[in-house]
Order: structure tokens, then C-alpha cells, then sequence
């Protein structure tokens, strides 16, 4: 297959700027990104769905457009202390004491459950998905650089960042350094020159269990410390595009440019955020009890359906979750999943050749799709295209047979679109699995549905109606026509 050539004209929406800006990579052809994964203390819950899922798609997009992408995202398993702060107790070890467990078994214990969450949600694995305890010594070298140019301090252990020493700090959120409140997001803590300073390595008390040799004593990195130092070290300096939660702009992302840029290197030249999700109509909190985990929601829905109801609503916008959109979700990806099996299941017997204006029509829906992708990967909008071609395929399956080759056209799109690209249709045969399974699937149903009407002209109803309830079991429904009989997952 030919290496489809690099598209120039993408357009994203830059937190720095404000704006959307087009995107110019780089390195010609090549996109690095770095996304904000998770603090693994607990299990992931919606807000990692609704990041994961909007960044696995433009991620998608740019390999669609022909770019080869290298994409990194961390897990911090050290470092993020209780409310963002740089008081308190590390979230692993807060964790590790209610469990009874070693921190690292919590890491390991919650990393494992975050994977399995992404596997069920189709989100596919990063290039590279570094740990933060894996990296002390990139953390301690950019530390000491900071030092050496007077942008941090050391004391009494621990070693701050100057936020004084650095007048950008704030550009990203807006928040200039005058205007911030001093004590805001933690306590005073003496040891600081100034309140608004946050901590780059933090002085280990006897009993932290998490700790490691530095020049400055035994302790542990800050938690903003470990993106700077792991998105560099694997994408170099300018790299392409950071990605995360609206959340994390501030402190987190704000810390991370004055961090890297301070200590003299080139930093991410593009910054991407997702919206947040609300659930009935409020944000998810756990004093609301609306808190939902991923485990939670894939307990009682169809992980494609809640994927589908994701990468229905464009990144920068809030998801609403509930029942009605679940609903919604689950009736809309019903009716585009149906279309691609009745596709898939007339392929083998469809006659040769080609409908012009079939094929015209499929075209249109293929530009629009793409054309809301190059605009900020607008998903609502591919979505709609994506319902626009089922509605001319339908039509075109309704009034009569359709020839081999505009199926062969409309399936493509199916798979590549809505499966390779907002990465739906698992179940129907993504590319990984191989189109011979579906082939498989559609011959083995057609010989299923001759020994069912071979029950039915012998009047042999219960083996029928047996062979039937049992398919639905199996979530396939079978439909008797004038045309004969027909199935449907």
C-alpha cells in the first residue's frame, strides 16, 4: 500500500495562541505528541475516557492524513500529592496504606486496570508510555540546570522553582504572576521565597516511603517535574504538540513551559485540551456521587457505544453522560453498524462492476469527513458525514442489488473512517484482525440461515425458532423478508 503523502492542511485550536493556527510539524512528515496520562492510584474514571479517547482519535487523524506519529504518554506513579500541593501525602502512598499494599503494587496493580480500560475502548497503545519512576535521573539533571541558571533554589531539602525569576510564567493559562492569589492551591510553606514557588524535588520525611539519593538529599521529584523531563528525552526539543485535560492547564502545564524553557530548551510548540464531561447535566464529583469509573459505565454499556457517544461531541466541547445520551449513542451506532454488516453481507454474491453515481456520492461523504477532520478534528461533524453515506447506502441496498465494486468503495470507507480513524467497528473487523474474519462470518451465517429454511420447509419450527433464539443470544437477529431471510449483529 502506498504511503499516503503528508497533509498540509490541518488546522488545531492552540490553548497558547487562542486560536486556531495551521499545523506545521517539525520534523517534515513526522508529528510528535506527548499526552498527560494518568496518576495510576486508583481506578480510571470518566474524565480519562473523555481525554484518552479525543487524543487516541487525533492521533488517528494524523496518521490518516499520512504523518507517522510518535506518541508518548506517561504514567505517574510518584510525585502528585494530595491536592495538587506541595503539602500533604503522595496519592500512591495514601493509597498504598488504605490497601495494605507496596506503592509499587498499587502502581502496578492500577497501571494494569488503566490498559485494560483503553484495550476495551479501543484506544490504541502509545509509542511510548514512560513512568515517572523510571526517569529520576532525567528529573535530577533538568533540576540542576535550573539551578545553575538561577531559576531554582534549594531549601532545606527540597528545591523550588523561582517563579519570580520567570515573567512568562502564567502565558498559557492567562494567569499573570501579579494576579494570582498567593496560597491559593496550597499552603505557605516557609521554606519558599515566595508562596506561588512550587516544588521540583521534595525532601523525604523518614517515613515516606518513596525515596530516592540526590544532590540535595534523599526525597522524590515534584509531580510537574517528570512531564518536562520524559517529553523531552523522547521527542527532543520543539517537539510538536502536548495534549490534556482542560484541568491540567493550570498548574500543571503552566509549570511544565517554565520548567523546560527556563533551563534552556525548546519546549512543545503546540497545546491541545480537552473539554471536560458532566453527568445529568453537572461535573462529575465524588461529593455529588456522580463519580463515575470507566469499570463502572463498560459494566453496563457496550464499550463501542461509549466510544461512539465520546467521538460524537468534538474534544474542546463538554460530553454530557446520561441515560437519554446513552441512548442516543447506542441507536446511532446501531443504525451505522447495521449498514456495514448488510454491506458486508451482500459483498460475496453482488454482482461486477460499478455505480457511477453511487461512487460519486460515496466521495462526497469521504471529503466531508475529511474536511471536518482538517478542522480541528471536528468529530461531530465525521460522524454526520458518516450518517449522510448510510443514508445513500441504505437506499442503494433498499433498491436492489448493489455491484461489487461501489460496496467494495462504501466498506472501505466504513473501515477506514469510522473504524481506522474515530476507531469504531472492533467488533465488525478492524484491520488488525483481517478482513478474512468478516469473509469467515458472512459465509458461515449464510450456511446458518439455509439450515434454518431447510427446518422451516420440513415444518420443523422448533429446530428453527431454537437456531434462531440461540443466534440472538449471541447478539445476532435474523429477519425473515420477501427476499428471503436476512442477519444482523
Amino acid at each position: 500500500m502506498t504511503q499516503r503523502q503528508p497533509d498540509p492542511n490541518i488546522v488545531l485550536h492552540d490553548t497558547l495562541t487562542r486560536q486556531k493556527v495551521k499545523f506545521v510539524p517539525t520534523t517534515p512528515g513526522r508529528v510528535g505528541m506527548y499526552l498527560c496520562g494518568p496518576t495510576v492510584y486508583s481506578d480510571a474514571h470518566l474524565g480519562h475516557a473523555k481525554k484518552e479517547v479525543a487524543f487516541d482519535v487525533i492521533r488517528r487523524a494524523f496518521q490518516h492524513f499520512g504523518y507517522q506519529v510518535r506518541y508518548v504518554a506517561n504514567i505517574t506513579d510518584v510525585g502528585h500529592l494530595q491536592n495538587d500541593s506541595d503539602n500533604g501525602e503522595d496519592k500512591m502512598l495514601a493509597r498504598a496504606r488504605l490497601e495494605q499494599l507496596e506503592p509499587m503494587e498499587v502502581a502496578d496493580k492500577y497501571m494494569w486496570s488503566f490498559v485494560q480500560d483503553m484495550e476495551a475502548l479501543n484506544v490504541l497503545k502509545p509509542s511510548i508510555n514512560p513512568r515517572a519512576t523510571g526517569h529520576i535521573v532525567e528529573q535530577i539533571r533538568l533540576i540542576e540546570e535550573l539551578i545553575a541558571r538561577g531559576h531554582a533554589y534549594e531549601s532545606a531539602g527540597s528545591v523550588y522553582f523561582d517563579v519570580r525569576s520567570w515573567p512568562e510564567y502564567g502565558k498559557l493559562s492567562g494567569r499573570r504572576l501579579d494576579d494570582q492569589e498567593e496560597g491559593t492551591r496550597e499552603a505557605v510553606r516557609e521554606e519558599k521565597r515566595d508562596p506561588r514557588d512550587f516544588a521540583l524535588w521534595k525532601n523525604a520525611e523518614p517515613s515516606h516511603i518513596m525515596r530516592w539519593e540526590s544532590p540535595w538529599g534523599v526525597g522524590f521529584p515534584g509531580w510537574h517535574i517528570e512531564c518536562s523531563a520524559m517529553s523531552l528525552k523522547y521527542l527532543g526539543e520543539g517537539f510538536d504538540i502536548h495534549g490534556g485535560g482542560l484541568d491540567l492547564q493550570f498548574p500543571h502545564h503552566e509549570a511544565e513551559i517554565a520548567q523546560a524553557e527556563a533551563a534552556g530548551h525548546a519546549f512543545a510548540r503546540y497545546w491541545m485540551h480537552n473539554n471536560m464531561l458532566t453527568i445529568g447535566g453537572e461535573k462529575m464529583s465524588k461529593s455529588k456521587g456522580n463519580f463515575l469509573t470507566i469499570q463502572d459505565v463498560l459494566a453496563q454499556h457496550d464499550p463501542m457505544v461509549v466510544r461512539f457517544l465520546l467521538v460524537g461531541s468534538h474534544y474542546r466541547s463538554i460530553t454530557e453522560f446520561s441515560e437519554a445520551a446513552f441512548e442516543s449513542a447506542r441507536s446511532g451506532y446501531r443504525r451505522l453498524t447495521e449498514a456495514l454488516h448488510e454491506i458486508e453481507r451482500r459483498l460475496p454474491a453482488a454482482p461486477a462492476g460499478q455505480d457511477a453515481a453511487l461512487d460519486a456520492r460515496i466521495a462526497e461523504h469521504v471529503q466531508s469527513f475529511e474536511n471536518a477532520m482538517r478542522d480541528d478534528f471536528n468529530t461531530p461533524k465525521a460522524v454526520a458525514a458518516l450518517f449522510g453515506l448510510t443514508t445513500d447506502m441504505n437506499a442503494a441496498l433498499n433498491a436492489g442489488p448493489v455491484p461489487r465494486g461501489s460496496l467494495e468503495r462504501a466498506r472501505a470507507a466504513y473501515r477506514d473512517l469510522g473504524g481506522n480513524v474515530l476507531g469504531l467497528f472492533a467488533e465488525t473487523g478492524a484491520p488488525a484482525r483481517g478482513q478474512d474474519d468478516t469473509q469467515v462470518v458472512s459465509a458461515l451465517m449464510e450456511l446458518v440461515l439455509k439450515a434454518r429454511q431447510n427446518y422451516r420447509m420440513n415444518k420443523q419450527y422448533a429446530e428453527s425458532d431454537e437456531l434462531r433464539d440461540t443466534l440472538a443470544k449471541v447478539g445476532v437477529t435474523v429477519e425473515d423478508t420477501k427476499d428471503g431471510p436476512r442477519w444482523k449483529r
